[in-house]
């Protein structure tokens, strides 16, 4: 009776430490809504500029903001790329501690623009796309993949992690971290918008 019994009572905990990994409905709803409305955002803010509106810069060494839009077509594929290899990692229960930021303070964190930080060489934009219409499409595409693994995906999220300077974020976040990063150059490129040399056409 007890060789019986063992076997089922391990089933029964994998399969409750299963459900409990998994995203509930909550945080897979509020990631879906953040990368939504970032997307939307996004191509909000450069619908039906011009040429000499999407290549301004404020000063010589600033972005346009055709700049700031590839700079953000590479980084939804970089810190994506960056979520999925933190999957390559076993799930870790036992670092919980080391996350010490809540979910909407890494969005705070990151849309706040009176923190500047440069960005890194491979971060920078080069014309890798091609046309900004290019450029444009491979955000889109690859944000719609994006928001379909979210909504879709049984991976432990919470219980992966990736290292910023600024802390430790679980791999969900990572999520969030990406979209907030879409808002914050949304918010450069208005800022742009707002210069009082920007061309009116």
């Amino acid at each position: 009776m007890k060789k019986i019994m063992l076997p089922a009572v391990v089933l029964v905990v994998m399969a409750f430490s299963l459900v409990d990994t998994t995203l509930t409905n909550a945080e897979r709803k509020f990631a879906i809504d953040e990368l939504n409305k970032t997307h939307d955002r996004f191509t909000s803010t450069l619908d039906g500029l011009s040429k000499e509106q999407l290549n301004y810069k404020v000063v010589a060494d600033s972005w346009s903001i055709a700049e700031c839009a590839e700079h953000l077509a590479i980084s939804e594929n970089s810190i994506f790329d960056m979520l999925m290899q933190s999957l390559n990692t076993e799930a870790d229960p036992s670092r919980r501690d080391e996350v010490k930021l809540p979910d909407e303070q890494i969005i705070a964190m990151i849309v706040d623009r009176s923190n500047k930080v440069k960005t890194s060489k491979a971060f920078e934009p080069s014309g890798k796309y091609g046309s900004f219409e290019e450029t444009v499409e491979e955000f889109k595409s690859k944000r719609k993949e994006h928001i379909e693994y979210v909504k879709t995906t049984q991976d432990d999220l919470r219980n992966r992690y990736q290292q910023f300077p600024f802390g430790t974020i679980d791999s969900y976040q990572m999520v969030l971290f990406m979209s907030a990063h879409t808002e914050r150059h949304i918010r450069q490129m208005e800022e742009i918008k707002e210069d009082p040399g920007f061309p009116k056409s």
